[in-house]
């Protein structure tokens, strides 16, 4: 949230506090998506009877182990994302430099 601040250093604050509502807003929609995501692919890769109300003991340790692989395959691509980010960033400054420099 830092960056994203510094970046709207010249904007007036009405502005500032609506772009940031927004952005807080798109995050709690991808966090949605992504958990109905994971509801989807878990319940369809591991729940095969309905016979019951709960799972069996098979359903629920192939719920556990594709929640914690979803999470962890989440996680993988959002450190990727910033780190691709972060390079984007600096390759971006560096050219600014350069145009400023000439």
């Amino acid at each position: 949230m830092n960056q994203a601040m510094e970046g709207l250093e010249g904007l007036p604050d009405s502005q500032k506090q609506d772009l940031m509502q927004k952005i807080e807003e798109m995050q709690v929609r991808d966090s949605l998506r992504m958990y109905n995501s994971l509801v989807q692919k878990c319940f369809t890769d591991c729940v095969e009877s309905f016979r019951r109300k709960d799972l069996d003991s098979a359903e629920e340790k192939c719920v556990q182990k594709c929640c914690e692989k979803f999470m962890k395959h989440s996680a993988r691509v959002g450190m990727r994302f910033a780190e691709l980010s972060s390079q984007a960033e600096q390759q971006m400054q560096q050219l600014l430099q350069q145009q400023a420099g000439k």
